[in-house]
């Protein structure tokens, strides 16, 4: 997989953000902002803290890494709770900036929460796209096709056993064995289980009757906590299976999902063709650029189990914190920086686009 291909999709949707964004004029401004943003030069010195979304994990370790080592005097933590505690700290004032991997809710307060805690309209912008992955462990079976329904029969229960005529019939040459189905949610509050349930809320929506949610909406399977638990439960557990970011797959196996008239395995590729064909959410704020996926795609390779993962951070900081925020997260959505993370987790860079807007959004960061 060339990861870097994605970079320059065409992308009619989202293009329409441009018009809604209240910015100064593209231009040579523009360019600089999002082209010459390296990893800093050195000069920067402090304490900067994040939390949220374990999908940006490993991504987020490549940023880091990059950046203190460019920048010696900087001590960057990040803290992979979960999209919602990433939130929550972030709009308790307990972080400087929050990673989430879903945009923040309005419904649910979210974003006024986060703009008392600024002061002023909090900037959301995306970082991260990234596949999110069925993982399984059956013995001896290492892939699997899937359609919605079937999927989401399994998640919520309604099949209970691999070798299940529905999963038979998909898989006619694979040796499925009469082994229980053990489904693994997350325990804990998460945009990857928010994008996961819309996926199945959409897509197989006769069947998954709950609405999108970052708890775990059902009483079904087993619990556990990030992104790494996951993880865990299934290595460990005979026939579990769960949804994580394809990021963290490791050797575990990995079902393709039926889009259209194909089945499709999670790739950085696949994702970045959804994001093509999905629209920017409406009733945003001019600092907020969120996207609504396409869960129902029928485009030739596209993957729509994916996840389009946030920044959130405040317009203004007090003293040097202003330039420390404003330095790293333009090092984050970056040519560079997103390279480096496609690098260290497979997820599709930033088409030109989204980057430029995001860049100039982080860009107007100043001292309060």
């Amino acid at each position: 997989m060339n990861s870097t291909s994605v970079r320059r999709i065409a992308l009619p949707g989202i293009a329409a953000l441009v018009l809604g964004l209240s910015l100064s004029a593209c231009g040579a401004g523009n360019e600089s902002s999002s082209d010459d943003s390296s990893s800093g030069g050195g000069s920067l010195s402090g304490t900067l803290n994040g939390a949220g979304s374990s999908a940006q994990q490993a991504a987020q370790a490549a940023w880091t890494a990059d950046f203190q080592k460019a920048n010696s005097g900087v001590t960057i933590n990040y803290n992979p709770i979960g999209s919602g505690g990433g939130v929550t700290q972030f709009n308790s004032g307990g972080v400087d900036f929050a990673g989430s991997d879903k945009a923040l809710d309005a419904s649910a307060g979210e974003i006024d929460a986060a703009n008392k805690r600024c002061g002023a309209d909090a900037i959301e912008v995306p970082d991260y796209i990234s596949p999110i992955a069925i993982v399984f462990n059956v013995p001896g079976v290492k892939s699997l096709n899937l359609d919605p329904d079937t999927a989401a029969k399994m998640f919520a229960g309604k099949i209970t056993k691999w070798n299940d005529p529905e999963i038979k019939g998909e898989n006619p040459g694979a040796k499925l064995p009469d082994l229980a189905i053990a489904p693994v949610h997350r325990s804990d509050p998460s945009g990857t289980t928010n994008n996961f349930t819309d996926y199945l809320s959409k897509a197989a929506k006769d069947v998954w009757t709950w609405p999108a949610a970052e708890d775990w909406p059902i009483k079904s399977g087993e619990g556990a906590s990030g992104t790494s638990g996951m993880v865990d439960a299934v290595t460990k557990g005979k026939g579990a299976l769960a949804y994580i970011d394809n990021s963290q797959v490791g050797n575990l196996s990995v079902a393709s999902i039926k889009v259209g008239s194909k089945y499709v395995a999670p790739s950085a590729d696949g994702a970045s063709k959804a994001l093509s064909v999905s629209k920017p959410q409406t009733g945003r704020p001019a600092s907020d650029i969120a996207i609504d996926i396409d869960r129902t795609t029928t485009a030739d390779g596209a993957y729509p189990i994916a996840l389009t993962s946030y920044l959130i951070a405040c317009p203004t900081y007090s003293g040097d914190k202003a330039d420390l925020v404003k330095q790293y997260l333009s090092y984050v959505v970056s040519t560079e920086g997103q390279q480096s993370a496609a690098t260290a987790a497979g997820s599709a860079p930033l088409p030109d686009n989204l980057q430029q807007q995001a860049a100039q959004l982080i860009d107007g960061i100043t001292k309060s």
